[in-house]
């Protein structure tokens, strides 16, 4: 008695091609989507450390921190929470959603325990604001070359 070899395929060559393209595109999406925003922290050249540990840094963006140890007033500079670095910030430093972010700061303003921060709508416009407010502090994805600004490392790395 003879074995049949015949092996039946469930799916086409051409359904199999596809559906493997279709994984690896799922695989590397998720990949690229999963890849989190580095961030660094510039600050004005006065009053601004050039050193922080994240916890300070998030104390300083959550308003609770009010002057630098030279007396200057903090003032937070932050892309809106439309952009995708102000999502980003949202996520990383305040570990809240874009629109859990904006309440939060509403609150604060409205009992009158920190001044609301300056929001914007380009990274340009943000290091400009930081460059020209002794004291300003803001949070971006790339350093800028900008002499009024410095980058501050954040538990000794330039990213984080």
């Amino acid at each position: 008695m003879k074995k049949n070899n015949t092996s039946y395929n469930f799916f086409s060559n051409s359904l199999r091609n596809k559906l493997a393209f279709f994984v690896l595109f799922l695989f590397f999406s998720t990949a690229v989507m999963c890849q989190e925003t580095a961030l660094v922290a510039l600050g004005n050249q006065s009053g601004v450390p050039s050193m922080m540990k994240l916890s300070e840094l998030k104390s300083v963006l959550m308003g609770e921190k009010q002057r630098w140890e030279n007396g200057k007033r903090v003032i937070i500079a932050l892309m809106k929470t439309s952009t995708p670095i102000g999502k980003a910030t949202s996520s990383k430093i305040y570990d809240m959603s874009a629109n859990e972010l904006n309440k939060f700061w509403l609150a604060l303003v409205f009992q009158g325990k920190a001044q609301a921060p300056n929001f914007f709508n380009s990274p340009n416009d943000l290091e400009t604001f930081v460059a020209q407010n002794p004291g300003a502090i803001g949070i971006l994805d790339k350093p800028m070359a900008d002499p009024e600004i410095k980058s501050i490392m954040i538990d000794g790395q330039k990213t984080f």
